[in-house]
């Protein structure tokens, strides 16, 4: 019966662990496309990618540190969300060419 709990408990912990990695991919995908976004407007690009990049990073290494205390096993479910978090950000994105929604760019027509 104990063993049985455990299990239980080790596969909710794999579960949870999965779910976090996938909304921290969430988060870092997303919040990636988000500042291509705006970054290219920007007035200073520069900024916006410097300090997008050390937020996400920031909060993607805590999220991972937090995994961490369920084991490597843990550690390896929320890669696997993250990374299908990334997939469904690439999927879900609008296509865009590098010089559209940009406000320098040529007329295409």
């Amino acid at each position: 019966m104990r063993s049985a709990i455990a299990a239980a408990g080790g596969w909710a912990v794999l579960v949870g662990a999965t779910l976090v990695g996938a909304a921290l991919g969430l988060f870092f995908f997303g919040g990636l496309w988000w500042t291509t976004r705006r970054g290219l407007v920007a007035a200073q690009p520069g900024l916006w990618f410097l300090v997008s990049g050390l937020v996400r990073t920031a909060v993607v290494l805590l999220g991972f540190y937090g995994i961490s205390r369920g084991g490597l096993l843990a550690i390896l479910a929320g890669a696997v969300g993250f990374l299908a978090a990334r997939t469904w950000v690439i999927r879900r994105s609008p296509r865009w060419g590098p010089a559209e929604g940009r406000a320098d760019a040529p007329d295409p027509r």
